[in-house]
């Protein structure tokens, strides 16, 4: 929120868009859920949070969820989670189309199935929200369907741009450096 300030947002005139990742990465995942429910925020589901909604929702794979974060619950409501999870997260997104006056921008968390866009609405769930593969073989082909694409879930140490894709996950929980970006300066930089 500081970082917002520091940017002069207006959440009556601004939209902040997420790439998932909301909870198990910090001491404030109630508060980052909680900002689903602000007109002005919009995220994709990353790979946490769809880990959250098959624990907390399917009682699936509890055990994975609590290795990779979600002991935050233990401090908190749990049915009050829970009901969060099932009225904001389970419905998440797992792309976000954004047009811009320079183009079309597309959001997603890990990679986009098939190198083109359009795939994301029938696409593969794992690679949507766990696929590493491009950004590890350093692939600057395009993804084709969109202008740009905005990726998280692998951190990086500064922001990375293949092709058309510009990987941002700079691993605020570890490192402090969140990165905020404006959508239409991807076109000035790609």
């Amino acid at each position: 929120m500081t970082r917002l300030e520091q940017r002069a947002f207006d959440p009556a005139r601004d939209r902040l868009f997420a790439v998932g990742d909301l909870v198990d990465r910090g001491p404030e995942s109630l508060a980052c859920l909680e900002l689903l429910q602000q007109p002005w925020f919009h995220s994709i589901c990353g790979n946490h949070e769809a880990m959250m909604v098959d624990a907390l929702l399917h009682g699936r794979q509890f055990d994975l969820w609590m290795l990779n974060g979600g002991e935050w619950i233990y401090e908190l409501n749990i049915d009050r989670i829970a009901r969060l999870c099932d009225r904001l997260v389970a419905g998440l997104p797992y792309g976000i189309e954004v047009e811009t006056a320079q183009g079309r921008v597309g959001l997603i968390h890990a990679e986009v199935p098939g190198d083109d866009w359009r795939q994301v609405a029938a696409g593969d769930a794992r690679t949507m929200l766990w696929a590493r593969e491009r950004l590890e073989q350093w692939r600057t082909d395009p993804v084709r369907g969109i202008d740009q694409v905005v990726c998280g879930h692998t951190p990086v140490k500064t922001p990375v741009r293949l092709g058309n894709i510009l990987y941002i996950d700079t691993g605020a929980y570890f490192t402090g450096n969140l990165t905020l970006i404006e959508l239409g300066e991807l076109f000035q930089a790609g």
